[in-house]
């Protein structure tokens, strides 16, 4: 019986740890395990102010000054705005388009049009588009604690 516990227990670290090798880390030290769909964001915030969840998903944009935000496609046309616990850590600047797995806390959230602004300026926007920017939304965010992103295959 012992044997089969040390059995068991070496095949999941090393499935575990082959489900993370090709994947950068970021803050926190997290895993892959229990990670859901991103899509699963909207659902899980019905009738609650915010949510910690381990969310997967395709990263569409990435703040190009210094890697400070990402956005993370919802499904459905929906985005999500991903800030980083603290200011503590940064990404890639260069993860546009790669699978990412994050930790944290989602709520939905006024953004100011100020910082609108700014998030589009970051991501490289003209100085026209930046301008048409004139009434603060209401997006789903999330402050993570953790990030895995895919590495270059």
């Amino acid at each position: 019986m012992r044997k089969l516990f040390t059995l068991a227990f070496m095949l999941f670290t090393v499935v575990a740890f082959a489900q993370t090798k090709n994947m950068q880390s970021f803050g926190d030290k997290i895993s892959v395990d229990g990670a859901k769909s991103a899509q699963v964001v909207p659902a899980s915030l019905v009738g609650k102010e915010k949510a910690q969840l381990k969310v997967k998903g395709q990263i569409l944009k990435v703040c190009k000054m210094k890697g400070c935000w990402m956005t993370m496609d919802l499904g459905n046309k929906e985005k999500m705005l991903i800030r980083f616990k603290d200011y503590g850590f940064f990404v890639p600047k260069d993860c546009d388009g790669k699978t990412a797995v994050i930790q944290g806390t989602a709520k939905k959230e006024v953004i100011s049009v100020a910082q609108l602004r700014h998030y589009a300026k970051d991501a490289g926007k003209s100085k026209k588009e930046i301008e048409a920017i004139t009434k603060p939304q209401k997006k789903y965010t999330f402050e993570a604690t953790g990030v895995l992103i895919e590495a270059e295959k």
